[in-house]
Parts: C-alpha cells; structure tokens; sequence
C-alpha cells in the first residue's frame, strides 16, 4: 500500500486478552427433533410411548367390554332369550352400552392425545429464540 493509492489500512484492533464467548446453555428444544440428535430421539420418544400407554388403555376397556358381552350372553342362555320390544337384549346391550362407549372413549382418546402434544410442544419450545435464529444471528447480537 502505497500513499497515495487511496486504500484505507485496516481498522486497529486493541487485543486486552483472549476472546470471551459467553456459551449460552440451551434446552433441548425442536432443532434437536429436526436434526435427528440422540436428544431428540429422546424426547421424540417420549411422546411416541405416552401416546402408545393411551391407545393400549383405550384398547383395553374397548376390549374388556366387547369381549365380555359375547362371554356373558353365552354364560346366561336366559339372557339371551330376553326380548325388549321385539328386539334381542344382547343387541339392545350392543347399540345402549357399545356405541356410547365407543363414542365416548373416542372423545377421551382425542382429549388425551391432544393434551399429550400440546405438553410436549410446550416442554421443547420453552427456550426457543423468537423467530429465525442462527448462529451468525446471535455472534451479530453479542457484537453489536
């Protein structure tokens, strides 16, 4: 660089010590899910297995009810005998207990699986930056 050619030198930089970075400890959050980390994988299959303990419940009572109206009505031969109105009482059982039921634990699931999404959006978006962050985004921040 010679005098006149009209370049400015570079800026001086006073150097005190080495660089400090303050390392900003983070919460797992949904990057780690997008990113396939093991932490992700973690708290992704947490959700999995609490949604998988909900249908196995559901399943459950559905089955238990199902399965024991067959049983009771081939115990009890009288009971099958039984007529309302013209109409068997094991198919009057069937549309009185096994529609609402069915209705009902079809509610209760979708509460459920939906509370179950809505904690689980909550735990990994706690310690998430507003809007779209990067890592130039924040080494911007801390210099300015």
């Amino acid at each position: 660089m010679s005098p006149g050619s009209g370049e400015r030198p570079p800026e001086r930089v006073r150097v005190t010590g080495p660089p400090r970075h303050t390392v900003q400890s983070r919460r797992p959050g949904t990057g780690d899910i997008d990113e396939g980390t093991p932490i992700g994988a973690i708290l992704f299959g947490s959700l999995v297995s609490e949604q998988r303990r909900l249908a196995i419940l559901i399943l459950s009572v559905l089955g238990l009810v199902v399965v024991s109206l067959p049983l009771l009505f081939s115990s009890y031969e009288s009971l099958a005998q039984i007529r309302l109105l013209g109409i068997p009482l094991a198919y009057l059982l069937l549309w009185v207990l096994v529609h609402p039921l069915l209705i009902g634990l079809g509610w209760f699931y979708v509460r459920r699986a939906e509370a179950n999404e809505a904690a689980f959006a909550e735990l990994v978006a706690e310690d998430e930056p507003e809007g779209d962050w990067d890592e130039r985004d924040w080494d911007e921040r801390e210099r300015g």
